[in-house]
């Protein structure tokens, strides 16, 4: 059965620890980094599984379950019917569209993330994120049966996006790296090697203020972890600790227009092709305001996978 590490603040100092039923019960050792953990923790967290909880949730502060510094390798348009909402056809994408989110961006599961004053345009994006295991230096093939020498565990991601700024500006990384604009957790949930197909069936659900956003299941991802890795070990280093987002599904707040009409305003002035691409979405209400409450939850299908639920609740900067 999967375990879910949690990381919290207690006293002011960070600690590791395993949820059991009744809480949290802490792990002996000190792991100042999500790698120390994954290098040296197992014995700790198998011991603390068996022991019930000397901790209640509600009396310690949850923090990201991966530290930085690390890399945060995400990947763009990569479920089907996001695609396909997008203007294109996931049957005739042939690689992976990546890009990168600053390590700054981290936030926990459960603090509220502050909209940037310049920023109209903020949109939630749920994503399955997948924490590595070992270091990859050089082009790897990976399998779905080797996937797990490679994946450590899994956690809710919402890759958080200033439209405005991402897409006028041609800014993925400045666009989706302020501060906080990463929640990430609440847990690190690590399969049993015999779950790992699981991740091939998990359902993803997005809710603001109670009404569902975004519904989908990973098996309408169109580029699988273990290919993924694949395509990114030839081109990037990875390391312990190290995230990927693998791709959210459709139901953003953004919509780009059909492509008949996508072809017409595309012939604009780009000064004028963007300032009505601004002004048509702003008329939309799904992006987020100040005041709105974010809910994540990833779980396999017959629930033996859970990796809890993440709630964000967007304030204005101060």
């Amino acid at each position: 059965m999967a375990i879910n590490l949690a990381r919290f603040e207690l006293d002011g100092v960070p600690r590791w620890g395993v949820l059991v039923e009744s809480g949290v019960s802490p792990l002996a050792g000190d792991y100042p980094t999500t790698a120390a953990l994954i290098e040296h923790g197992e014995a700790d967290w198998l011991a603390a599984k068996s022991k019930t909880a000397t901790l209640s949730l509600d009396t310690i502060k949850i923090l990201p379950p991966v530290t930085a510094p690390c890399r945060i390798y995400c990947q763009g348009a990569n479920y089907r019917q996001h695609m396909v909402e997008s203007g294109m056809d996931p049957d005739a994408k042939l690689f992976n569209m990546f890009f990168t989110k600053s390590d700054a961006s981290l936030a926990s599961a459960r603090e509220a993330v502050a909209r940037p004053k310049h920023v109209a345009l903020l949109d939630y994006e749920i994503e399955l994120a997948l924490v590595f295991r070992r270091p990859i230096s050089s082009a790897v093939t990976v399998t779905r049966e080797t996937l797990k020498d490679y994946v450590f565990g899994v956690s809710i991601a919402n890759d958080l996006s200033a439209r405005d700024v991402q897409l006028p500006q041609t800014q993925f990384f400045k666009g989706k790296s302020y501060r906080g604009f990463c929640p990430l957790g609440p847990w690190l949930t690590v399969p049993e090697d015999a779950e790992f197909d699981l991740l091939d069936d998990l359902d993803l659900e997005l809710a603001v203020n109670g009404a569902v956003r975004q519904r989908d299941s990973t098996r309408n991802l169109v580029f699988k972890p273990a290919e993924t890795i694949s395509e990114l070990s030839t081109f990037a280093n990875v390391a312990p600790g190290d995230v990927l987002l693998t791709g959210t599904p459709s139901g953003c707040a953004l919509r780009v227009p059909p492509p008949p009409i996508r072809r017409i305003v595309q012939l604009l002035p780009e000064g004028q092709f963007w300032k009505l691409f601004l002004r048509s979405q702003k008329r939309r209400p799904q992006y987020l305001q100040p005041g709105d409450r974010i809910s994540a939850r990833i779980k396999s299908a017959d629930g033996s996978l859970d990796l809890g639920e993440q709630t964000t609740q967007i304030v204005a900067a101060a």
